[in-house]
């Protein structure tokens, strides 16, 4: 049953899951199929977590940038219905444009290897043992060698492939050329799989087709329900706290950050001390800001491509494009194709940030750089759309606080934890019985198709731990 507060909720659940996001909703569904009574907790009016959307003006915006892997396909039919797997689509023209390179790809392998052969002179030998390496690392790998050792041990001083290769994932989950190797790899080899794809319909549509299923699996749904508290007694999970409202649960599924789930829902007072040694460890990773552009009903803008990454930047660099005045963006183009039923043109405009940048400017300051943030993304927008201007009728930015505001994330995340956050996770239930966590850790396990195999993993590890009491 679909709620809109606690109200509706029953005294006692097997599983109580916290938040709603795509890890979350996954495996809030996987557990419900498998007999257990659920109860899903969303503090907002909205499911979806950064997976969503909101309306305005008769817009409707999908948040950040949508992109992911065509093992979605796979993952979409075995884990949810063949509706959500069919609503998936390639997204065919991908564009680069910067003072390095411009082109227009396809983004699989058979493509990329085309271009840096007969684009930038790679021989295939080097470019097959670069996809072979990738393809075959995996998580529990050595974490010693860093993505920058890897590009200079494949393609040595060869910054223009190093930013084909990485620009793009960078974009997609925050991951920079220090972090481990085997952390581009996944990501990367996955991409290079069949291409890059999007729903069909956009997120809204998504989520729709999601909460659908959940309610039909029996799942109980709870939005503007914030959960204040995880009750743990004797050392194990107790149940919830919404407001005075006590909800008693044989395990708990937070969804939120890995660190806010320690800290500001369990409290680190019920915690092993060398647990808490290894969390102190974690690093938060990076933000991101967007730019919601709305083009009046009465206009249409032409076929650019389906997203551009461009920069005026000289070369790749990370704190580039981590830089509050970066000169380096993603623009995502829904046309009416990509929402038939709604015949409006839209652009998101992506770029990375720091949550602290933001954080420390006083009112005045923080509107004065978004509006700056909105001219400098139009400037650009203006290469490829000349006359775009004058077919706007909304323009609005979001900031690493926004994402704060809306998704509690520890500095606003926008790609969850650095790589030490994925043993946190995976651990956290051997620390307190019952506490279980599923969200954006260690790079590999963010972005859509992560967060959503991810949750089918906890899931499995919730129902196996519900079985054993």
């Amino acid at each position: 049953m679909l709620h809109k507060s606690i109200n509706g909720a029953d005294d006692r659940y097997n599983v109580v899951v916290i938040g709603s996001g795509l890890g979350g909703l996954t495996s809030a569904n996987r557990l419900a199929r498998s007999g257990h009574s659920v109860l899903l907790l969303e503090h907002h009016h909205q499911l979806g977590g950064l997976a969503t959307w909101f309306k305005r003006k008769g817009h409707i915006f999908d948040v950040s940038l949508h992109g992911f892997p065509h093992g979605m396909v796979k993952t979409c039919r075995k884990y949810w219905n063949r509706d959500i797997m069919e609503s998936i689509v390639q997204l065919k023209n991908i564009v680069f444009d910067n003072p390095q390179f411009s082109l227009t790809t396809t983004f699989d392998r058979q493509d990329f290897t085309s271009i840096l052969v007969n684009r930038f002179k790679i021989s295939q030998a080097t470019i097959n043992d670069f996809f072979n390496t990738v393809a075959s690392m995996n998580f529990y790998d050595d974490q010693s060698m860093s993505t920058r050792e890897l590009f200079e041990k494949f393609f040595p001083g060869r910054d223009d492939v190093h930013r084909l290769l990485m620009e793009p994932i960078t974009y997609a989950n925050g991951s920079t050329l220090d972090d481990p190797a085997i952390t581009y790899g996944i990501v990367f080899s996955n991409f290079m799989n069949k291409g890059v794809f999007t729903f069909r319909g956009g997120t809204d549509h998504l989520i729709g087709m999601m909460a659908k299923e959940l309610v039909d699996n029996g799942v109980n749904i709870c939005k503007n329900s914030k959960v204040d508290r995880i009750v743990i007694e004797a050392g194990k999970v107790r149940g919830v706290l919404v407001g005075d409202r006590f909800i008693e649960a044989d395990s708990v599924v937070s969804n939120s950050g890995i660190l806010n789930t320690i800290y500001d829902l369990a409290g680190k007072e019920f915690f092993p001390v060398e647990f808490l040694d290894k969390v102190k460890t974690v690093r938060v990773n990076t933000s991101s800001c967007q730019v919601y552009i709305g083009i009046k009903k009465e206009e249409s803008i032409a076929d650019i491509g389906d997203l551009l990454f461009v920069s005026t930047a000289e070369k790749f660099s990370s704190d580039e494009l981590l830089d509050m005045h970066t000169r380096s963006r993603t623009f995502s183009l829904y046309y009416p194709k990509t929402r038939p039923d709604h015949n409006r043109y839209t652009v998101v405009a992506s770029m990375n940030g720091k949550f602290d940048d933001w954080n420390r400017l006083n009112t005045n300051e923080y509107e004065s750089e978004k509006q700056d943030m909105i001219d400098r993304t139009l400037v650009d927008l203006e290469r490829y759309i000349p006359d775009v201007r004058q077919k706007i009728d909304w323009l609005e930015a979001a900031t690493p606080k926004t994402i704060h505001r809306y998704t509690l994330h520890t500095k606003g995340t926008s790609f969850g934890t650095k790589f030490e956050g994925l043993d946190i996770s995976r651990s956290i239930f051997k620390a307190i019985p019952g506490l279980f966590h599923v969200g954006s850790v260690g790079i590999i396990m963010s972005g859509w198709l992560g967060a959503i195999n991810y949750g089918v993993i906890v899931a499995n590890d919730v129902d196996g731990y519900i079985r054993s009491i």
